[in-house]
């Protein structure tokens, strides 16, 4: 886990880990759609241009989705802490929401062919969301349930995965937490800069002591061997991050079929007409979402016992179906040929 990279020389700022891998594979899905856009016959810049405001919307997006999600951490907070992205919280499905809508307005008033765009961007937006995830991974958020597999990882003291582990979570229907942590672990910090620890009846009311301040016996515990160390989890930010490669991958190939029948001026079968592989985006990525969120431990459980995120991915999945249907009756235009 590391959230931040370095910090800049002579200054308090630090350069994220999310944000340099939410940059790279910015700059690797440019190439692929600029790729793609060229075979389509279309202008290169144009992409390029609906590609930046989608990165734009997405940040955007990711962080309201992220704060309506998690209001109940931000009663009473200031409002510049709702737009500090640098300091982590983001929710993917907002952001890939968010990001559709500004693109499907760009492209309309610029007059540009709605579904060729939207395929080619589709398979950008599977790119960025693998790099996505590994900046997740480094940040600690999006994490799994504990297990003891040999493919476990570790997250360290204080991290999202810990706070999780020791304490019970009423919006995951789990009373007790999975390790019970002496109460003078947590506590606050009182006016005059004084550490205190907290009652135990109510412990889970207060933070975790800073781990600076933990006593040299605590600090034993909470690491490696310790009986309090962070029990292992399911890499699953490695799990979404590999499945989005490989869906990264169906799109493109699904994509670069469709253009080769148009270009060969043949009869384009039904499920390569323009549109349908962003149609299958949500498919994808539906399917991808609803079974890695069987493996997460960080989400709210919501409607019919499955999570917020689960509930989304059924809706993606049955519009996307409908998108199909309705793509695949439409006029088409025929690609350029080269």
């Amino acid at each position: 886990m590391h959230p931040e990279l370095f910090r800049i020389p002579f200054t308090d700022l630090t350069v994220k880990s999310y944000g340099v891998l939410m940059v790279f594979g910015f700059m690797c899905a440019i190439y692929i759609i600029r790729k793609l856009s060229r075979g389509m016959g279309e202008n290169e810049d144009h992409v390029t241009t609906a590609a930046l405001y989608s990165l734009i919307a997405g940040v955007a997006g990711s962080r309201l989705f992220y704060v309506v999600h998690y209001w109940s951490q931000f009663k009473g907070r200031g409002i510049l802490e709702i737009f500090a992205v640098w300091d982590g919280g983001l929710e993917l499905l907002g952001g890939v929401l968010t990001t559709i809508s500004v693109i499907v307005i760009y492209l309309r008033v610029k007059g540009l062919p709605i579904r060729r765009y939207l395929d080619i961007l589709a398979v950008g937006l599977m790119m960025a969301l693998a790099f996505g995830r590994i900046g997740c991974l480094f940040s600690g958020c999006c994490f799994g349930r504990p297990t003891n597999s040999c493919l476990a990882i570790h997250f360290p003291y204080n991290s999202f995965a810990y706070n999780s582990q020791v304490r019970p979570d009423d919006n995951r229907h789990r009373e007790k937490p999975y390790m019970e942590l002496p109460a003078d672990y947590f506590g606050y910090m009182d006016e005059n800069g004084k550490w205190l620890d907290a009652p135990e009846t109510v412990k889970y009311d207060y933070v975790l002591k800073p781990k600076e301040m933990l006593s040299p016996q605590q600090k034993v515990e909470v690491s490696k061997g310790g009986k309090y160390r962070c029990r292992g989890v399911i890499p699953t930010q490695l799990y979404e991050s590999f499945s989005a490669l490989i869906g990264c991958a169906l799109l493109y190939l699904h994509r670069r079929k469709g253009i080769q029948y148009y270009q060969k001026g043949c009869r384009v079968p039904f499920f390569f007409r323009c549109g349908q592989t962003f149609g299958l985006l949500f498919i994808v990525y539906g399917i991808m979402r609803f079974t890695i969120e069987f493996f997460r431990d960080d989400n709210p459980i919501g409607y019919f016992g499955l999570t917020i995120s689960q509930n989304l991915s059924v809706a993606l999945f049955a519009i996307s179906v409908l998108l199909i249907i309705v793509f695949g009756n439409m006029k088409q235009t025929p690609y350029a040929r080269r």
